[in-house]
């Protein structure tokens, strides 16, 4: 651990902070305007999708405890069932990048293609069997009645739009590969937009729709998604024409590199959203006022942790773009210079939640007692934030080098095999309640951060081939 901390230390020599403008300033100022540059639209994207995510937690949240908490389990249980296939970004944006580094941009978009197909006959299987599994199985993640009672149809619509889903993050993947990530962004705020408009049409039953309640937000989603999905083909045929998109596949060789790249992030992905939902009936154990702060207490992390996943993703770009240069000392400094941003970042969102936590809950949770349990694990969340910056960008450059494999592997195991099995002895068990499950997930996701420090200075992922 102090080897993690002297080398984190060491990284942030470089940074310098100036008051003009709030500005922060790397002494290679080139090389912070190329990440800021790649990684602001990204951000600022995100933060449309998960500001409107708390705008919809928000309307949801007038509804009622038992609706906040069938919310929150069914948008986790939604992000279990999906995780396989959107893996598929990973992939694309990985391989995309190598080839624009190579400088064969013009067989770039065969990989969206590619994906896009891959997509399109996985993911209607996906909803037909999942539309029958989750009234059977939802229960089982959660035994109140009025929080099955308004899971199991929210999450019915969000399951149809799962194609949807895999088509726009492969559509992700592709826009942060080629440097044009605004146009992730643009359409975000376009797809989220129409989401708010459209919870308020069908949750409180406006305009002559039915007032749905905990539904009318999934099937809002769900027709969000498919307005997502025709504006990027519409950006798509304009924008990526010149790269052959909807003009050919990848061969043999690319299609199966391509998988290769996917499968474990699809995986990783599956068991971190599989060990959201084990959390949620850990937390459940405890209480169902319990899950409502829990579901506040992520959807809040979730923004506040935009920006880290945001930069990761410039900085997966940055290296791979760097690797079809074949310029591997370039690649290595990428990772640790947008680690430099991400620290200052995400720290200074950390600082609000410490200081005020109750004034960011009462937000979402109108019920003193509910807001009084998210008091302290908001706290935590946000003293962990710059190491989680940390984590976050170099998981994205182990696997902009296609080293994803190695980070499923650490993920999945950190998660399963350490924080879940104490986090149901420390939580219900013990009786050490929220704050002690949210001390946990603090801890082991700062230890995962370590590791992946050590795995980006080791250097293993210098000989991958993509």
């Amino acid at each position: 651990m102090q080897l993690i901390l002297r080398r984190v230390v060491n990284s942030l020599y470089d940074v310098e902070f100036t008051c003009r403008g709030f500005a922060l300033v790397l002494l290679d100022s080139i090389r912070l305007r190329r990440i800021l540059t790649l990684g602001l639209p990204i951000i600022g994207g995100m933060v449309s999708q998960n500001v409107l995510n708390l705008v919809d937690t928000a309307m949801v949240g007038t509804l009622g405890d038992a609706a906040l908490a069938a919310v929150g389990i069914g948008g986790f249980t939604l992000f279990m069932c999906q995780a396989l296939i959107l893996g598929i970004s990973t992939g694309v944006q990985a391989t995309a990048s190598r080839r624009k580094g190579e400088g064969n941009e013009d067989r770039a978009a065969t990989v969206l293609n590619t994906a896009l197909v891959l997509v399109l006959l996985i993911g209607p299987l996906f909803s037909l069997i999942l539309s029958f599994a989750i009234p059977r199985v939802f229960p089982l993640i959660n035994d109140d009645p009025a929080v099955i009672a308004a899971g199991i149809p929210y999450l019915g619509w969000r399951i149809m739009a799962i194609t949807f889903v895999g088509m726009n993050f492969a559509f992700r993947g592709y826009w942060n590969a080629m440097d044009q990530s605004s146009l992730y962004m643009s359409t975000l705020i376009v797809m989220h937009s129409c989401n708010i408009f459209f919870n308020w049409v069908f949750i409180f039953g406006n305009l002559g729709a039915p007032a749905l309640g905990a539904e009318g937000a999934g099937l809002s989603s769900a027709i969000a998604m498919g307005i997502g999905t025709a504006v990027y083909f519409c950006l798509g045929y304009r924008h990526a024409r010149r790269n052959g998109f909807l003009a050919g596949l990848l061969d043999r060789k690319g299609t199966e590199t391509l998988i290769r790249l996917s499968i474990p992030t699809g995986i990783q992905q599956l068991f971190f959203s599989a060990g959201f939902v084990v959390t949620f009936w850990i937390i459940g154990l405890i209480g169902t006022a319990e899950v409502a702060a829990a579901n506040v207490l992520i959807n809040v992390t979730l923004v506040a942790l935009l920006p880290g996943l945001g930069l990761g993703m410039a900085a997966a770009t940055l290296v791979g773009q760097a690797l079809g240069r074949r310029n591997v000392a370039d690649a290595y400094r990428w990772g640790w210079d947008v680690a430099k941003v991400a620290v200052v970042v995400m720290g200074g969102l950390g600082i609000p939640m410490w200081l005020a936590p109750d004034l960011i809950s009462s937000v979402f949770i109108h019920d003193p007692e509910t807001r009084a349990l998210a008091r302290w694990p908001m706290r935590i969340v946000g003293l962990g934030m710059p190491l989680e910056a940390i984590g976050f960008v170099l998981m994205h450059s182990l696997l902009g080098a296609g080293d994803a494999k190695r980070v499923a592997m650490v993920s999945i195991g950190y998660q399963w095999l350490l924080f879940l099995p104490l986090a149901f002895l420390v939580g219900p068990t013990l009786g050490f309640g929220l704050i002690g499950v949210w001390l946990l997930q603090g801890s082991y996701r700062i230890l995962m951060s370590g590791t992946f420090a050590l795995m980006w200075s080791g250097g293993a992922w210098r000989r991958i081939q993509v």
